[in-house]
């Protein structure tokens, strides 16, 4: 069988102090740091299991809070990289922690989904650990939040990235016509597929791989079809991916983020991403 498993463990806490963030600034107890720990080594060697069963596999590691600042999610990301039957290995990170360790990984698997977030790190630090990765030909894709007021720091960031990567821009949607067209043409020329996710995609009751072939895990091995549908369909370790399988249409009224609505058919976004689609790297960054 072929997945893709998005994993989020116990971890809540970050570096950063984002104020629409709810895991800003946020410090874990070592208790839970510990438990975290657990669950991430526990998710790897079940998935050096599945080698013997005949799954290929791709992990997207889409932590509470920021996952590059403890050493366990280096060492799961290096060894999944390193499985023959894991096809890819993502994690979602603001990209402030060391990357000396990104030279152990197996570059072609593994890669980052970098998001920027101005007034929490400056434009040359965060392109400093860019350059790092693109030096190292590490794949890795770069966004930020569009909010007005952080156009001219997006822009300038784009300016200043290598051509050859891809630079995201998420609609801010918590403001009903928060974008004028001006603001809108200004952002899709940072951004190509901007007004992709400007949308919201109608989705219930419509065909997803969501809970067939795409699977959110949660630390103890729970298992939820979609990140925003609570529902829990199973138990990884103890049901395992065949059992858990069968298609599942959308239980939600629509579809707003990107890792939920590129699981949708129809909409046929590997045109766009394709075998990129996970780390949201566009075939044509420009």
């Amino acid at each position: 069988m072929k997945a893709t498993l998005y994993y989020r463990g116990s971890l809540s806490s970050c570096n950063y102090d984002c104020p629409y963030c709810p895991f800003s600034k946020n410090k874990d107890s070592a208790q839970t740091l510990a438990k975290d720990r657990a669950q991430v080594n526990a998710f790897v060697g079940w998935v050096r299991d599945q080698a013997a069963i005949g799954h290929r596999l791709s992990v997207f590691f889409n932590p509470y809070g920021e996952g590059l600042t403890h050493r366990w999610y280096w060492q799961a990301m290096t060894e999944l990289s390193h499985m023959e039957h894991v096809e890819k290995v993502v994690i979602q990170t603001n990209l402030s922690a060391r990357l000396d360790w990104t030279e152990a990984l197996n570059r072609e698997k593994a890669a980052f989904w970098a998001t920027y977030h101005p007034g929490q790190t400056t434009e040359a630090a965060f392109l400093v650990q860019c350059l790092s990765l693109h030096r190292r030909s590490i794949p890795f894709s770069v966004g930020s939040v569009g909010v007005k007021g952080a156009f001219e720091a997006i822009a300038s960031l784009r300016a200043a990235l290598p051509k050859d990567v891809y630079m995201w821009v998420n609609a801010f949607k918590d403001k009903a016509d928060y974008y004028s067209d001006r603001d809108r043409a200004f952002l899709q020329g940072l951004d190509p597929h901007f007004e992709r996710n400007v949308h919201d995609y109608e989705s219930a009751g419509r065909s997803c791989r969501a809970g067939e072939h795409v699977f959110y895990v949660q630390g103890p091995g729970l298992v939820k079809r979609c990140y925003k549908d609570r529902q829990v369909i199973g138990h990884l370790y103890r049901d395992g991916l065949e059992a858990l399988s069968k298609p599942r249409p959308c239980r939600m009224t629509c579809c707003d983020c990107y890792i939920g609505y590129i699981h949708m058919p129809e909409l046929q976004l590997a045109q766009v991403y394709g075998d990129r689609l996970l780390e949201r790297i566009a075939s044509s960054p420009q």
